[in-house]
């Protein structure tokens, strides 16, 4: 009796574990690979001075590269040796591609097999629909990743040759590649300076511009691009992706130049080619690459509050970028029309959107406001800054965006905390994250007696 006690008991432990859904099994394994993060960048080779980083700055540096942000307490070029910098830069790529995507690579060069779980994680980890060709979208977005990754390291080790020379050159390069084909904005500039010395160089801010639009608008929309190569052949949702995209991209970068065109903190001594390339930058980094080339700290307040939208609206499903999604975006606008046109069903492109997706964006939008709002409150608590700047910095950390008015470097510990766990909600999904931390409930057989509320 005892022996058959003692098994069950061995098998009830691994069971908990298997048990766990994809949801939960990947906000734990961002939570480890955070930890293990932050204890290299603790070590005392990892920083120029060689006194270890507290552990709150390096738990916050550790999540912001994992989480693929930007937002940094302590400059990057300043602070980190090579070795400091080079595992943020690792941290960047295994967080950007998810450490699943790392796992099956890892797993299939040793000839295993991917089970249904697997298959359900790496569905979990890319936002995708379903699990069907979950391995070879793996290896689409590996071998893409890196040759993208390669020829913007190429291409900015090239420019960058003539100011620091070859081997620096290429190491900034390979560097500053991954941190924006990633989306994570983290640069070794100096100064928490990021590009903006370089906002009228045409390969610089178009390299960097073109990784970041790239790696946002979601690998499911590349792996189709790449297999029907028609714009009539591809899916819905790629094409939606893409037409948001260039609309967000467009409108972004004519806000920007027109609210900035005379504030001579940021465009406005410029000539037009630089206020050209500089709105369009700045247009285009907010959904969410972190990276700037303007002083967001001497914004307007109308630039302000756009790209705090972007911030917020983010990049494409699936991909490296943050925010509630284009898609999401979409689908609420397109709700709205509907429902002043008085249509029943929300259509596009002549296809009908399932209810679930719309009731699906809302759910997210709103429970994405309400974070905010939580987090801007609770920061409005322990900081002593103005709100665009606390709503501006929380805006930035759910987006995984990496922009700051300047508050990030001043955050008290509590408000560093707090801003390193907006950075995970966003990074994981406010959804994902809501699915994991909640407890299965069977479906109800049963359904109350309508009622009608006024509302409006």
């Amino acid at each position: 009796m005892y022996k058959e006690n003692k098994r069950t008991r061995r098998i009830k432990r691994p069971s908990t574990w298997i048990r766990m859904n994809p949801a939960q099994a990947l906000s734990v394994g961002f939570l480890i690979l955070i930890g293990i993060g932050t204890l290299l960048l603790m070590l005392p080779f990892a920083t120029k001075d060689r006194h270890h980083l507290s552990f709150i700055d390096a738990l916050f540096e550790a999540t912001s590269a994992v989480c693929v942000t930007g937002l940094v307490v302590v400059d990057t070029q300043t602070t980190f040796t090579v070795f400091g910098q080079v595992v943020l830069m690792v941290l960047i790529q295994v967080g950007g591609l998810g450490f699943m995507t790392f796992g099956v690579l890892i797993a299939i060069m040793l000839g295993k097999n991917i089970g249904l779980k697997g298959r359900l994680m790496i569905q979990e980890s890319l936002n995708q629909l379903t699990i069907e060709g979950m391995v070879r979208l793996v290896k689409f977005v590996v071998a893409f990743t890196l040759i993208v990754e390669a020829i913007g390291a190429i291409i900015l080790a090239i420019r960058w040759t003539e100011d620091f020379g070859f081997p620096k050159a290429l190491y900034y390069g390979a560097f500053h590649s991954v941190s924006a084909f990633n989306n994570a904005g983290f640069d070794l500039m100096g100064n928490f300076s990021s590009v903006t010395g370089y906002i009228g160089d045409f390969t610089v801010i178009m390299t960097l511009s073109s990784l970041l639009i790239i790696g946002g608008i979601g690998y499911i929309v590349l792996l189709d691009i790449k297999i029907n190569k028609s714009l009539r052949k591809l899916s819905l949702h790629t094409k939606l992706v893409l037409l948001m995209t260039l609309i967000l991209n467009i409108l972004g970068t004519i806000f920007i130049f027109i609210l900035e065109f005379n504030n001579p903190a940021t465009i406005g001594d410029l000539g037009m080619k630089e206020k050209l390339l500089g709105s369009y930058f700045h247009g285009v980094v907010p959904r969410t690459a972190g990276f700037n080339s303007l002083n967001t700290g001497e914004l307007t307040l109308g630039s302000q509050l756009i790209t705090m939208l972007l911030m917020f609206i983010g990049g494409g499903s699936g991909g490296t970028a943050g925010g509630i999604k284009v898609t999401t975006f979409a689908l609420i606008l397109l709700a709205v029309w509907a429902l002043i046109k008085e249509d029943e069903e929300v259509n596009l492109m002549g296809r009908r959107i399932p209810k679930e997706l719309i009731f699906r964006a809302f759910t997210i939008t709103v429970y994405s406001m309400g974070l905010i709002a939580l987090v801007v409150f609770l920061l409005s608590l322990t900081e002593n800054a103005p709100l665009n700047m606390l709503l501006f910095e929380v805006i930035s950390a759910f987006g995984t965006v990496g922009m700051s008015l300047g508050l990030t470097p001043d955050l008290s510990p509590l408000g560093k905390l707090l801003i390193a766990l907006m950075m995970f909600a966003g990074r994981v999904g406010p959804l994902t994250l809501a699915f994991a931390l909640a407890r299965k409930r069977e479906k109800a057989n049963y359904k109350y007696a309508e009622e009608k509320i006024m509302i409006g």
